[in-house]
């Protein structure tokens, strides 16, 4: 949940879209470093522009990842995460910027280790991305943050199919005073359900909706590090002989079906 090492840096360009720019943090040692990092690619909850809440790409960026996000406003179809990854191809091949500037991207995005995460609206975004978009297929990784339910996504068209996923994915929700009234606990089990496998699922205790965007960041750094950086001791929060997530008593309904894994 706290911060990672990394200092962090912010970098934004104009885009000729209607989500207006993109915003990138990543880690400042990028800036001089001879390697490429991994990926994370935001999708925003509705309403909310990535620069309504900088702690959570911040924070991610902190830990060694290059963080994507936009000003879109309604992100349920992954078009502003599509975006986002052929941007990061146009910076990662360019030596130079548009006004002829050095570009500091160039060949340090790792572009083989890409992870997406979405809350809400962007929860439904997450699931179109890697599934129906163009570039569903360079996920590694994936989480949803009480992503929006099935029957309500479909009511407002904002229709996607979970039972297409086959990128590994994290769905967590709140349980605050219950449910949350975005996704319940039955609704989430009820896109868990149409995973197929490698997938985990949990509700925490005592969180509103809103709340979500921000109190299982650790886990989602988990998920990313271990799936995007290799990292060992952060696959034991669901993976090994006694998963973290099973263990903490701030989690419920937690579910998990990731196959063998030895760490």
């Amino acid at each position: 949940m706290s911060n990672g090492g990394y200092e962090v840096s912010i970098y934004e360009e104009t885009a000729l879209q209607v989500f207006k720019k993109y915003v990138i943090y990543y880690p400042s040692e990028l800036e001089t470093a001879g390697k490429q990092y991994p990926v994370i690619v935001i999708c925003n909850g509705s309403g909310t522009p990535v620069t309504k809440y900088p702690a959570v790409p911040k924070h991610y960026a902190s830990w060694g990842f290059i963080v994507i996000g936009t000003e879109e406003e309604y992100a349920w179809n992954g078009f502003a995460a599509e975006m986002s990854i052929r941007h990061l191809q146009r910076l990662n091949d360019a030596r130079l910027m548009g006004d002829g500037k050095t570009n500091l991207f160039y060949q340090k995005i790792d572009l083989s280790r890409v992870g997406i995460v979405g809350h809400s609206q962007g929860g439904a975004g997450v699931l179109n991305a890697v599934t129906a978009q163009k570039h569903k297929d360079i996920y590694q990784a994936a989480v949803c943050l009480s992503p929006t339910n099935k029957e309500l996504a479909d009511r407002l068209e904002w229709t996607y199919d979970a039972a297409y996923v086959d990128t590994p994915i994290l769905l967590i929700s709140g349980a605050g005073g219950g449910d949350d009234w975005v996704v319940t606990g039955k609704q989430l089990e009820s896109i868990y359900s149409d995973i197929a496998a490698n997938k985990v699922m949990a509700r925490r205790k005592s969180t509103v909706h809103s709340e979500m965007l921000y109190s299982a960041d650790g886990y989602v750094t988990a998920w990313f590090m271990w799936h995007l950086q290799g990292d060992g001791e952060a696959a034991g929060a669901f993976a090994g002989t006694a998963p973290d997530l099973l263990q903490n008593p701030l989690y419920q309904d937690q579910h998990l079906d990731i196959g063998p894994y030895e760490g």
